[in-house]
């Protein structure tokens, strides 16, 4: 037996300095090593996510600029995550991904209980917060009123109307040569015009001397922004539950939306009750709803009357002043487009310098609104650049993987970015962020849609919005009247226009102008009213 203290210095003293055994094992570990990443790969190969960016807390610093900013990030990555608390957040710029959670793949996306949960004090169960069976109720419902043909004509006429007495207010403005925030104006004027389409009651916020009007526009403004505010702030739940800060504020204002709401319910109630069945008018959305009522009294009582209608104003009301204020922002920035248009206007209507704004709204009819190619052109380009809903989320239903192999999650928000698109090259070409309304005509001057998943201001597939062509309808009557009668400029010309982080794309601080009469005899006009 050979005594271990005598082995040479160079003999092995365990498996690992045997060298068949080294080898062994270096194979095997590679062997293991190529598994598992195989394993790896074939993992990464199913379950692919977007790019991470950041998270909700970026959003809170970025908040004033937040559009801006997510316009970066999709610029460089086209679809992207932040990173929430409870789940992702996947932003998108890429029409195929839009298509698919808008059409293809609809009933899988939608407002969620995250987005119910946020909005349901101010939207309650209406169309914008809500899904299954009584979003499609409401779409039903809404896209039946929206076809009629005396719905059309009233909501023109009150359109025609209101414009004639937005003009008024103008040519004081213009003839004391005071600036004026024509944002306001036309907030408080579309909310006027709404609000008589929706409720068929004078508001008569315009003129400001309607106390009860001011205090409803006043609530529902505030409103809107501290519903936002609840996207951003992780601890709102805890305010509500203790009456505190925002939710104290929001909980307040939402009493005197209520009270205004319900009052008018009651009265239009009464004031029909009074009426013989063949005689009911019915002109305002409320008026048609009560009659559905009678019919389905159970599901259609006066809270889902007032939630329905309330959406409807929203809807109806920031989008269109909106998209006017950065209409005119643009003609201000680009003074050649309002002589251009005030011609194609005034040929469409057949109408001289001399005519009175009464006379003048009178011919704004379809056929003349229809021949304003070039206005509606213009009109779409603004929306393309600064649309009036500037981010649009939905929350994924159940697993699932987009176009392009990204696998999104159960209760994810999926968020397509009208704003970001707008400003895409890939989509528009080296001159996307150029607002040039050419691009929208053919070479014979009449206005060409694009594919609705490119520009997606409206929505597109099964929820497309509803009150699309109203919305066109409003804003060129509106805008016809003001450039057929007036110039405008900026206040102060060295200063450019920035939105306000809010739920619609607002001018911050406002859009503040001067307008000038375009002919002597237009401050005749005042006389006509």
């Amino acid at each position: 037996m050979v005594d271990a203290g005598t082995l040479p210095l160079n003999l092995p003293k365990s498996p690992m300095d045997f060298p068949c055994f080294r080898y062994s094992i270096t194979l095997i570990a590679t062997v293991i090593a190529c598994l598992c990443l195989h394993t790896f790969i074939k993992a990464a190969t199913k379950r692919r996510h977007p790019p991470v960016t950041g998270s909700i807390f970026h959003q809170l610093y970025y908040f004033s600029t937040v559009h801006d900013y997510h316009t970066d990030l999709a610029a460089r990555f086209k679809t992207f995550r932040l990173f929430a608390p409870t789940h992702s957040l996947i932003y998108t710029v890429e029409p195929a991904v839009v298509e698919y959670i808008l059409r293809t793949n609809y009933t899988n996306y939608g407002k969620g209980s995250y987005n119910y949960e946020n909005l349901k004090d101010l939207f309650g169960d209406g169309i914008f917060a809500v899904d299954g069976e009584k979003w499609r109720h409401q779409r039903k419902l809404a896209s039946y009123e929206f076809t009629t043909k005396n719905l059309r004509d009233f909501s023109s006429d009150v359109f025609r109307s209101n414009a004639a007495r937005l003009s008024l207010m103008i040519s004081k403005a213009a003839n004391s040569n005071q600036a004026m925030d024509i944002q306001d104006l036309f907030m408080r004027s579309t909310l006027d015009s709404i609000f008589k389409i929706g409720f068929g009651d004078e508001l008569d916020t315009l003129s400001g001397l309607s106390e009860e009007g001011n205090s409803f526009a006043k609530a529902f403004d505030d409103s809107s922004d501290l519903i936002l505010w609840r996207y951003i702030d992780i601890f709102w739940k805890i305010k509500r539950f203790l009456g505190i800060g925002s939710e104290a504020e929001l909980k307040k204002n939402i009493r005197v939306i209520d009270g205004f709401a319900y009052k008018l319910i009651r009265r239009k109630t009464q004031s029909m009750s009074e009426q013989q069945n063949d005689t009911i008018k019915k002109n305002d959305i409320l008026s048609r709803f009560l009659v559905e009522k009678k019919k389905d009294p159970k599901n259609l009582n006066d809270k889902y009357l007032r939630d329905i209608i309330l959406n409807f104003i929203i809807a109806g009301r920031d989008t269109t002043a909106v998209t006017l204020s950065w209409f005119f922002y643009m003609l201000c920035k680009h003074p050649s487009l309002q002589e251009k248009l005030a011609r194609e206007i005034k040929e469409a209507t057949k109408t001289n310098d001399s005519i009175s704004i009464v006379e003048f709204t009178s011919r704004l009819t379809e056929e003349a609104l229809n021949k304003m190619q070039y206005l509606h052109a213009a009109l779409t380009e603004t929306l393309r650049i600064y649309p009036a809903v500037p981010e649009d989320p939905k929350v994924c239903f159940s697993d699932d993987t987009l176009p392009g192999g990204f696998d999104i999650k159960k209760g994810d928000m999926v968020c397509f970015l009208p704003y970001s698109m707008g400003r895409m090259k890939f989509l528009w070409g080296v001159d996307a962020e150029v607002f040039r309304p050419e691009r929208w005509l053919d070479e014979n001057g009449v206005f060409q849609p694009e594919n609705p998943f490119k520009f997606t201001a409206f929505q597109a597939g099964p929820r497309i919005c509803l009150g699309k062509e109203f919305a066109y309808r409003q804003m060129k009557i509106f805008a016809a009247v003001l450039i057929h009668f007036f110039k405008f400029k900026l206040s102060d010309k060295s200063k450019n226009a920035h939105y306000k982080s809010t739920i619609t794309l607002r001018i911050n601080q406002g859009l503040h102008l001067f307008a000038y009469h375009k002919e002597p005899m237009a401050r005749s006009n005042e006389t006509s009213m």
